[in-house]
């Protein structure tokens, strides 16, 4: 595997900025970027590499070796040598079809060789976890899946996908890795500490919270978050809800606010909710965001041994970025140093991160956490 990464920070990048990458002949090419350098650049890459699959999104942020930024396009080059890829994409009609359009979406991807999937999925209009539940129906519990979902700056209203067909804001795409000589290897942390009593979930549907214990959600919502409500959908980042079981146990993910309606006094999250279970607001510091982050590195290198060469894929939420402000580059310091200096680092601040737990394949959707993706070949 060899990689090659540059950070765009124009609209129209010249052809020499991008020389350098299609050297490599790579086999995938990554790009994360603000929606304008995304959409202005999906073209270019298209010209410049016309026989890589081409994936990534528009974000909240990007992330590459050098640290965090916004308003960039950073391009991620691989070469793999053992390692084939395959692209499958699919439309999402609506949030509604976000379990029909993961069944869709992988229906097509090839089962022999299959060692790993990478999913980029628009981050608005989805249930996340009811996507990743329709990938699973037709893949199985065994191949790894991981990636995350898009986003827009934090405004919330529409969010771009990138695939070989260029920019879109209703598809998703997958990328199928297959090859006994790739090694994956993953984590996921988020470093949130809950707070005030557990509330019973009385009413939801999916993704869509109605009612905790008996009362309209977003009132209950609002009354912990005082003068933070004014700013909601965008200040629910900086609370997150805990799930727990109908047992109040932990169930070890976090669920962030995507939108609200008014009228039904309800709350939509990024991904279903256990239904008899429990939700506990979270909030967190930079410190334990760090450690957390640096937690994600040390679980996904204690997977196996790493190699020389490798490509770290990190998708971090942006309720995160949001609480560290000035010292967001911190988390992405602490991975890197975890990882050396012979892994790229690439990936974005997402509107919902999606990887296994350690030592699980079962894919899930977390919110407000750290996920990281390492990849390399076997020599």
């Amino acid at each position: 595997m060899r990689v090659s990464q540059v950070v765009l920070t124009k609209a129209q990048p010249e052809p020499h900025d991008l020389s350098a990458l299609a050297a490599l002949q790579p086999a995938l090419v990554l790009a994360f970027g603000s929606v304008a350098l995304l959409k202005a650049g999906s073209a270019q890459l298209a010209q410049i590499f016309p026989d890589a699959h081409r994936v990534g999104c528009s974000t909240a942020g990007e992330i590459s070796t050098s640290g965090v930024t916004v308003d960039s396009l950073v391009v991620t080059a691989i070469a793999l040598e053992k390692t084939r890829v395959v692209q499958c994409v699919t439309t999402l009609h609506s949030m509604d079809d976000s379990q029909a359009a993961g069944r869709r979406l992988v229906a097509d991807l090839p089962r022999e060789g299959l060692r790993a999937i990478v999913v980029f999925g628009q981050g608005v209009n989805i249930n996340g976890s009811a996507m990743l539940a329709g990938m699973t129906e037709v893949i199985g519990r065994e191949v790894p899946i991981t990636g995350g979902l898009a986003g827009d700056g934090g405004a919330f209203v529409r969010t771009w996908v990138l695939d070989d067909l260029g920019v879109s804001s209703d598809r998703l795409v997958c990328v199928g890795l297959y090859g006994d000589a790739l090694t994956v290897s993953h984590g996921s942390f988020g470093g949130w500490s809950p707070f005030g009593p557990a509330r019973k979930v009385t009413r939801s549907e999916n993704n869509i919270l109605f009612e905790l214990d008996g009362k309209p959600a977003l009132s209950v919502y609002k009354s912990y978050l005082g003068e933070h409500a004014k700013g909601l959908p965008a200040s629910g980042l900086l609370f997150p809800f805990a799930m727990l079981g109908s047992d109040h146990h932990e169930l070890g993910l976090i669920r962030t606010i995507l939108g609200v309606d008014e009228a039904a006094g309800s709350l939509t999250l990024a991904g279903d909710i256990e239904p008899n279970g429990y939700l506990k607001l979270m909030h967190s510091n930079t410190d334990a965001l760090v450690d957390g982050a640096e937690a994600a590195a040390l679980a996904a290198r204690g997977m196996q041994s790493l190699r020389e060469q490798g490509l770290a894929l990190l998708v971090s939420c942006v309720g995160r970025k949001l609480v560290m402000g000035g010292r967001v580059d911190e988390e992405v310091e602490a991975v890197g140093e975890v990882f050396g200096q012979g892994a790229t680092l690439t990936g974005f601040y997402s509107y919902g991160e999606i990887s296994p737990f350690v030592h699980a394949t079962e894919c899930k959707l977390h919110n407000q956490t750290m996920t990281i993706t390492y990849l390399a070949e076997e020599a």
